[in-house]
């Protein structure tokens, strides 16, 4: 476990400089998107109101009061957002084919270390799954703030305050109720689907690490097969258009097939690591 914990610090400090510098834009971007967002409103509105006459509630019924929903829907909401979500896909790559490709060829000494190779794997799998929640964490932290300063820019007639959750139900952004589930139960799908997603991918990988050329179709193959594996109950009925299970049974069923294709991308990782990987 002590191993294991120093692979994972190992792995998350070689990202690190990339990741902070990445909070600092996701920081920077959507403080001031508020700022000008609120600006812009509050320009108008003094236009509209001062400018055409335009009395108060009919403005307000006209056009609606200022909200956090207006920030989201920014370029400098989602673009910083976007960013984030690229880098980690990006990085489940990268975190693999950097060791061999880079100017020392550093996997020789990682997968040399006195440790199970496994370690290797869990490690930079968990270093994924530490800058994907760290994201998270890092925009609801950062929400309360930009509400705040929303308040002391609008005045009150000429705003309307959100939670985090009412701001995520009334976005319209699907991609929004993903990353910020309204549920324990919809967290656990969620990122427990996409930690599926990551292990079927780090698989791949080996596959192709270990067979070169070859190993690219058996990654695609195994990727293919356990999509498939992963679906299969919903499959078998969409096919048969016989619906025996509730869908709450079909919830249970899926998260068993997540947990197995979980484990056997595992297994089979451990085993490319131990028996078969080309260094």
């Amino acid at each position: 476990m002590n191993r294991y914990l120093k692979l994972v610090n190992f792995e998350f400090n070689r990202i690190a400089k990339v990741y902070f510098v990445l909070l600092a834009i996701l920081l920077i971007s959507q403080i001031a998107g508020v700022i000008f967002s609120s600006k812009n409103y509050l320009n108008e509105t003094n236009r509209m109101i001062y400018e055409e006459l335009i009395p108060k509630a009919e403005y307000l019924s006209r056009y609606g009061p200022m909200s956090m929903d207006q920030v989201l829907s920014s370029i400098w909401f989602i673009g910083p957002m976007a960013l984030c979500v690229a880098l980690v896909a990006f990085y489940i790559f990268l975190i693999w084919y950097r060791d061999w490709f880079g100017k020392n060829t550093f996997i020789y000494r990682l997968l040399m270390l006195p440790t199970a190779r496994l370690n290797v794997f869990l490690a930079k799998i968990t270093t994924i799954l530490l800058m994907t929640f760290g994201f998270v964490a890092f925009q609801l932290i950062l929400y309360p703030i930009e509400s705040t300063i929303l308040k002391w820019m609008v005045p009150k007639e000429f705003r309307v305050d959100l939670s985090v959750h009412e701001l995520i139900s009334s976005s319209g952004f699907l991609e929004l109720n993903i990353i910020f589930p309204n549920s324990i139960i919809e967290f656990i799908l969620n990122y427990g689907a996409g930690f599926v997603a990551v292990t079927i991918l780090f698989t791949a990988i080996m596959f192709e690490r270990s067979y070169r050329i070859k190993g690219i179709l058996l990654g695609i193959g195994y990727s293919i097969l356990a999509v498939i594996i992963f679906f299969a109950p919903i499959i078998i009925q969409e096919f048969l258009q016989r619906y025996y299970l509730y869908p709450s049974e079909i919830l249970i069923v899926e998260v068993a097939m997540g947990i197995i294709v979980t484990c056997c991308s595992i297994w089979v990782s451990n085993y490319l690591l131990k028996k078969k990987i080309r260094i």
